[in-house]
């Protein structure tokens, strides 16, 4: 989770004339949106973590949403009603989102909270691959803010920047890659720590407009001082199924490897674009 003195540098790469895409569409933008023949298919950040390095066509938004998500770890079961990411294509290599918790609720035998979830900002880069090739990498830098009530989220600033990589395989699988880098709160809430998230995501097609993906999450910890040395892992899957170009359904699971991890958390939701 990213800090604030980077934010020059993602505006001097919003300028950098070496992310234009293909000729054709670099001269829509934000208030000039691309026209629905030109337009890539519709990429999602959702329902797998491994984010997606493919934009929102410029000048067009995109809602990605659950409609609830639980998560139970021992004791503790968490609900996340409604947590949505509003997109909107800048340019034809560049989306901002918006990421909001409308209501979380979180109880264990000891304590119950309920109230709004955090709010976080994410600007994702596209550095190539939205409109053909093989591969494709984007460079997402994000902030989170404590928008949250009471206990519910976090208690500072956040940031962090997140790096998504996609390839084609045979027999019509892809294969998702993602390294992020968070600097986070530490367990005594006196100062910040780094995070190493990293996963993989395998996916294809299973029949029609139904597919399907498995994967792994890993956390890795970096702070001597408050012991948050404990390893996370997740292995989950999950499925999509496309009504139509612009609308699709989607569900995931995971389950926790280690004990640090939630014992297993499930999402239903949809996403579509206009």
């Amino acid at each position: 989770m990213m800090n604030t003195r980077l934010l020059p540098v993602v505006g001097s790469l919003l300028a950098f004339p070496l992310l234009a895409q293909a000729s054709d569409k670099s001269a829509f933008h934000l208030f000039n949106p691309t026209p629905r023949e030109l337009m890539r298919d519709m990429s999602t950040d959702r329902p797998d973590v491994t984010e997606s390095p493919i934009t929102v066509d410029a000048g067009h938004l995109q809602v990605e949403m659950s409609f609830v998500e639980y998560a139970r770890d021992r004791s503790t079961d968490r609900f996340d009603v409604a947590p949505l990411n509003l997109k909107i294509g800048l340019t034809n290599f560049a989306d901002l989102q918006l990421v909001l918790n409308p209501y979380t609720h979180i109880e264990s035998a000891e304590v119950a909270v309920d109230g709004f979830g955090d709010t976080q900002v994410r600007l994702k880069l596209n550095m190539w691959g939205n409109d053909g090739g093989t591969t494709a990498l984007a460079l997402m830098p994000f902030i989170t803010l404590p928008t949250g009530d009471g206990d519910v989220g976090v208690s500072e600033v956040e940031g962090g920047l997140i790096i998504p990589f996609s390839t084609e395989l045979p027999a019509g699988f892809g294969l998702g890659l993602m390294l992020e880098l968070d600097c986070v709160r530490n367990d005594a809430d006196d100062g910040y720590r780094l995070d190493l998230v990293h996963s993989a995501a395998v996916g294809r097609e299973i029949a029609g407009p139904l597919g399907g993906f498995v994967e792994y999450v890993g956390v890795m910890p970096f702070d001597p001082d408050d012991g948050a040395d404990s390893y996370i892992a997740t292995l989950g899957g999950g499925c999509t199924y496309a009504i139509s170009p612009d609308l699709q359904l989607d569900a995931a699971v995971q389950f926790g490897l280690t004990d640090s991890a939630d014992d297993f958390s499930i999402l239903l939701g949809l996403s579509f674009r206009i």
